[in-house]
């Protein structure tokens, strides 16, 4: 089986964390890895699918806060109990985000289990980790949709505290209008966010077939000690593989993680890092990887993204994430959409045949 062949069978269906496909998914990797001379290892982990409703929760949250906040904001209620329920409310809100993304217990929520693959040559220490993620998943909106409900969640919280602080600082009631717009827009931004609910299936051709493909070229084309290549499980439901993975003692410090994720035909060639040593290995990165596209740009992760190199980021690793994606992949990624009819994998091939000449 070519990594070509293997990409074709991982894109014939979804492969939502904890299912058969995903599974499935694991069992063709497998067969690829220890065809080749890699010893490979499953790393089994349980997850609350519950994670991934941040974002309806953050959206509904703020628009009952602001249900909450508005006769401070149009009557001669005492000023300070308007900062007292927004800033309190937002804090809370928080909290709770927090908690539900990070994949604190929630009581009665549904648990799966999914899976890692740890794929290694010889006894040498690994020094650098390749890293793809198996899963895929569907949502009412794409991950465009997703970008556009974050952003206006963010200007309707700013638009709302704008009008917390005119209210203090002025010591009367506000007019209406300016009032009514603020809620309008929080209202829009809890429609919007509310879109992020799982729906359907996704096959993942581009997100994350292209990162896995990726990495199976590498692995074909370089074989040696010291090279490690991780296929983390449940990364759509709040990075968990990874996060299980760093917390499990693998040695992060000292180490290079290149994370795969997204490399279609189309736009420009991120190199995205997430502190100081992410930044130094991207810019080495970055004329390697000159040819991919007519642009090729380090920058740090955008707001409303998470990816795999994340927690390896904050475990004391050098870590970047390549991806190669435009508006129009943005508007498939996380629907039905996501196939392999349309895509060109040539970066992808190409992505992992230059992580395999890293020395």
């Amino acid at each position: 089986m070519t990594p070509r062949e293997a990409f074709e069978a991982l894109v014939s269906q979804p492969r939502e964390a904890g299912t058969a496909g995903a599974s499935e998914a694991r069992a063709v990797l497998t067969a690829f890895l220890t065809a080749r001379g890699y010893e490979v290892r499953e790393q089994r982990f349980t997850f609350q699918p519950a994670a991934l409703n941040v974002l309806p929760v953050l959206g509904a949250g703020l628009g009952w806060l602001t249900l909450l906040e508005v006769p401070a904001l149009l009557t001669t209620l005492p000023t300070w109990l308007a900062p007292f329920i927004w800033l309190g409310g937002l804090t809370a809100l928080g909290i709770l985000a927090w908690g539900i993304g990070s994949g604190v217990e929630i009581p009665g929520a549904e648990r799966r289990e999914d899976v890692n693959l740890v794929a290694t040559r010889g006894a040498a220490p690994v020094r650098r980790w390749i890293v793809a993620h198996v899963d895929t998943k569907s949502q009412m909106h794409s991950l465009a949709g997703r970008l556009v409900a974050v952003w206006i969640l963010l200007l309707a919280t700013v638009a709302m505290t704008i009008l917390v602080a005119a209210r203090v600082i002025l010591g009367t009631a506000l007019p209406g209008l300016p009032v009514a717009s603020g809620a309008a827009l929080v209202i829009a931004a809890g429609g919007l966010a509310s879109r992020g609910k799982r729906s359907g299936a996704s096959p993942g051709a581009r997100d994350n077939g292209t990162g896995v493909l990726a990495a199976l070229v590498a692995a074909e084309t370089r074989r040696e000690d010291g090279i490690g290549y991780l296929f983390t499980g449940a990364e759509e439901f709040g990075l968990v593989g990874s996060r299980v993975f760093v917390r499990s003692g693998v040695r992060c410090e000292g180490t290079e993680v290149v994370n795969l994720d997204t490399l279609t035909g189309s736009g420009t060639f991120y190199l995205l890092a997430h502190d100081a040593p992410g930044r130094d290995l991207a810019r080495s990165l970055s004329q390697a990887c000159s040819g991919l596209a007519p642009r090729v740009e380090v920058r740090r992760l955008p707001l409303g993204i998470l990816v795999d190199s994340l927690p390896f980021s904050r475990a004391g690793a050098a870590a970047v994430t390549l991806s190669r994606l435009d508006w129009g992949d943005l508007r498939r990624i996380h629907t039905p959409a996501d196939t392999a009819q349309g895509l060109e994998p040539a970066t992808a091939e190409s992505a992992g045949a230059i992580i395999a000449t890293l020395r």
